[in-house]
């Protein structure tokens, strides 16, 4: 019979489920609850709740956070903003509208943030700033910087990666990795994404840099090019009881947003609900179920839920990033410090329930547009240079705007002077709806072309007079 991983890091035969599950969900003998398993490296510390004080939101420093003290609130006015990273796509446009006041969802949780993935806008946000401990949606990032790897050819899915003493001492969430275990890094993804293994993390983290305290360097470095101001890793999978171990639900929404835009492969791993791994070891082999923290996945839900993370401890209490998609939008709703497992799932819901019924999105593309003319080129070696658009636009409503009604705009000079570079913005298309702009895409120069010198002229003038 296969071993289930639980979620506070003990084998049992059965996986968790828990109550709030609904009834459209899968049943079966298979996913009994069992009762009274804390969550990914929980200790069985009760958390002391505190008096609810209201909060601006305000990003609050490293040092603020505080300890057996909760503190509640939400913001009163409706974000306009958005979560932007900082490796956006060459003339990507992203643009919003506001909705006006901020609907009270009574979510319980400490901070909490609804963004739409293409664009970053923020939809609803509670304490979005606030440095919390993040517990092992940590993970995130770890999963960001082993698809890097993968992206630039440094590993492979096939990698056979070993198991060091350290990556098997790993408390809390694990997968029950032996030292000189074996796995490929495609199977230590799924312990990651499914079981939220904190010994494949620190696994994958010494594949990769060498060590974790190396990784850890890597993984505040990219936090860092994402603009996520409120935080700082301090090991690779959280288990951490550091106090300086801290996130913020915005900070939690660029990372995740970095996660599944760059690389939506992510879907494959963490939309599995259970897979069997084998542990091969001196002690033989063994079957191994990985079971998925993420609950969401079987509850009843008018969206389809693609991911994404869990994450408590006793200090961080419940944590999670839900991403959903439904329609053509893509949501991330991030829930930090709620009070009960249950409540950060269903509280996660109420989120993307209210994303999905008051957004629309428009998107534009090259196969839509009108083609580009040709531009004169003075005093190029050639006559003309052809243009491209910079990229996709995406328009994010909650108002319910007519989007057939969007008008775009074309503005580009009569001709170019030489030398004139690839990618050299020359122009502008704009997009309007009654008279307002939404945003803008860039035109470029889709090639290069040099200045004409003597030689030029006189090959011209030859030319001209064997004419």
């Amino acid at each position: 019979m296969p071993v289930f991983a639980s979620d506070e890091g003990q084998p049992s035969v059965i996986p968790e489920i828990m109550e709030s599950v609904e009834a459209g969900g899968s049943s079966g003998a298979a996913e009994k609850p069992v009762s009274g398993q804390p969550e990914e490296g929980q200790s069985q510390q009760e958390d002391v709740p505190g008096e609810a004080v209201e909060t601006s939101g305000k990003a609050l420093p490293a040092s603020a956070e505080t300890s057996g003290t909760e503190e509640t609130g939400e913001s009163a006015a409706q974000p306009e903003s958005s979560v932007q990273g900082a490796e956006e796509s060459q003339g990507e446009n992203t643009s919003s509208q506001g909705s006006g006041v901020q609907a009270d969802l009574g979510i319980t949780a400490q901070a909490a943030i609804l963004i739409e993935a293409s664009t970053g806008t923020v939809i609803y946000e509670k304490n979005p700033d606030e440095a919390l401990r993040p517990a092992s949606i940590t993970k995130i990032m770890t999963l960001i910087l082993i698809f890097d790897a993968i992206r630039d050819g440094r590993i492979s899915l096939d990698d056979q990666v070993a198991t060091s003493a350290y990556a098997k001492s790993m408390g809390g969430s694990q997968v029950f990795l032996e030292e000189g275990e074996v796995q490929t890094v495609e199977t230590l993804i799924k312990c990651i994404v499914i079981a939220s293994g904190n010994d494949a993390a620190v696994t994958m983290a010494e594949y990769i840099a060498g060590s974790e305290s190396e990784f850890v360097r890597q993984m505040n470095e990219r936090a860092k090019s994402l603009g996520m101001e409120s935080t700082n890793f301090e090991d690779c999978c959280g288990l951490t009881d550091s106090g300086t171990h801290l996130t913020s639900a915005r900070d939690v929404a660029l990372m995740s947003r970095e996660l599944i835009t760059k690389y939506p492969e992510i879907e494959n791993y963490s939309t599995i609900w259970m897979e069997n791994i084998t542990h091969v070891t001196n002690k033989g082999t063994s079957e191994f179920c990985l079971s998925n923290t993420n609950k969401l996945l079987k509850m009843s839900n008018s969206f389809t839920v693609t991911g994404l993370k869990t994450g408590s401890t006793s200090l961080a209490k419940y944590c999670l990033s839900a991403t959903a998609k439904k329609d053509g939008v893509e949501l991330i709703a991030v829930i930090m410090a709620a009070p009960d497992f249950k409540v950060r799932f269903s509280e996660a819901a109420s989120l993307l329930n209210y994303g999905f019924a008051g957004c629309k999105l428009y998107t534009d593309s090259d196969e839509n547009r009108e083609e580009l003319p040709k531009l004169p080129v003075a005093m190029g070696v050639v006559p003309e240079v052809s243009l491209r658009y910079g990229g996709e636009f995406s328009y994010l409503s909650t108002n319910g705007e007519d989007f057939s009604a969007i008008e775009r705009q074309i503005s580009i000079p009569e001709k170019l002077e030489a030398p004139v570079q690839e990618g050299d913005i020359v122009g502008s298309l704009t997009y309007m709806l009654g008279g307002k702009t939404l945003g803008t895409v860039d035109i470029l120069a889709a090639e290069s072309v040099e200045a004409a010198g003597f030689g030029d002229y006189l090959g011209w003038m030859w030319q001209s007079l064997l004419m």
